[in-house]
């Protein structure tokens, strides 16, 4: 597939705030990649420069292995961008859709063919005569998108393009446009602070902290299996585990990691020291007493509930496992229904296949955030 967008040795700074320093951050063509982290993280910075609209301090970009710059228009005519503001102006919304094309010279009558078929990618079929100033939050985003997309970018830039609004809206729209990116299989960079958001547009993740990159990879593994504390905790899951192979056979790995031991798929030898980690997605409680049918999940536990958290629409729960912290996530309603609290006794269930394994990197500790 190769690669669209590469940048190394990003580093920009404003006076003498250093904003975003970064080694080096990629996306294969055809692929989503979200920029996650808190607020003031750089997300928005590196997106600008990536984007070709902001210069950087240091480094370089490279378009198809090309060195590009913010001077270089061939390259920024490949590239859109939509915003967390939609920026429409005043009159209808074939107008606004139309906008960049009509920059660029393009006859009027292929522009009314790409703008009634933009809108149709964003739900919004013969909406053109409409005016763009009656939209609702959500209607004005898919607005915004269809100006982007109907240029038929090589890059697509979304920034935050949905944090302005109301959870349902959100949800639905995050799923249209993840469907709409990969229908094309456009090459994208997504700025988000949401993870939830991130994981269901991207393929890959780079989290962002205090202008550098502290996670990278694709994201089932960066979300999976956190590199260390402060990213947990950001990301909602507990810390790694720091485990020992103590036998791999047939595909299944089983990890001492220092009181359960916890079954993960795989192939390491056995003595590798690894870290470990799931999703608290993918962690079920059931109540200590529950009489649980057998299943393919190969890691069953007795532990007690330590911390409970409302998040939103669910809850947060840590459960102790022989002093092993395991997070899950669990419904008002389950939660209502096993009467769980701190000091509940519960067993937790997970497969195999949701455990994430890598092994210690060569210091042979875990990076630990002081």
């Amino acid at each position: 597939m190769g690669l669209a967008l590469r940048a190394e040795g990003i580093r920009k700074e404003y006076g003498k705030h250093v904003v975003v320093d970064i080694d080096h951050v990629e996306v294969a063509a055809g692929e989503t990649l979200a920029l996650l982290g808190p607020s003031g993280a750089g997300k928005t910075t590196l997106l600008a420069v990536l984007g070709l609209l902001e210069k950087p301090d240091a480094g370089q970009v490279f378009l198809d292995g090309r060195p590009v710059s913010s001077k270089d228009t061939q390259a920024r005519m490949q590239m859109a961008a939509a915003f967390q503001s939609p920026y429409l102006f005043k009159g209808t919304i074939a107008d606004n859709v139309a906008y960049g094309l009509k920059l660029r010279g393009i006859p009027a009558a292929r522009r009314r063919e790409a703008v009634a078929e933009a809108l149709e990618r964003v739900g919004l079929s013969g909406w053109e005569s409409r005016s763009a100033l009656t939209l609702s939050g959500g209607e004005a985003q898919r607005v915004a998108l269809a100006r982007a997309l109907v240029l038929k970018p090589r890059v697509l830039l979304l920034d935050e393009p949905l944090s302005s609004l109301d959870p349902l809206i959100k949800g639905r729209l995050t799923q249209d446009f993840a469907r709409i990116i990969h229908e094309d299989s456009m090459t994208t960079v997504y700025v988000t602070h949401d993870q939830n958001e991130a994981m269901a547009v991207a393929e890959t993740v780079v989290i962002l902290r205090d202008g550098r990159v502290v996670a990278q990879g694709h994201v089932d593994d960066v979300m999976g299996l956190p590199p260390d504390d402060w990213t947990a905790g950001f990301l909602g899951s507990e810390p790694p585990l720091a485990g020992t192979v103590i036998s791999s056979a047939e595909g299944l790995v089983a990890i001492d990691v220092g009181g359960p031991v916890v079954y993960a798929t795989g192939e390491i030898a056995p003595g590798t020291r690894v870290m470990a980690g799931v999703r608290p997605e993918d962690v079920l409680l059931f109540e200590g007493t529950a009489d649980i049918p057998r299943s393919t999940a190969r890691n069953r536990f007795q532990g007690t509930v330590s911390d409970i958290q409302l998040w939103g629409v669910m809850y947060h729960m840590v459960v102790e496992v022989d002093g092993v912290r395991i997070a899950s996530r669990v419904s008002r309603a389950s939660v209502r229904e096993m009467g769980l609290a701190q000091g509940s006794q519960v067993q937790v269930v997970f497969k195999a296949t949701a455990v994430r394994v890598r092994p210690f990197d060569e210091s042979g500790r875990l990076d630990r955030d002081e």
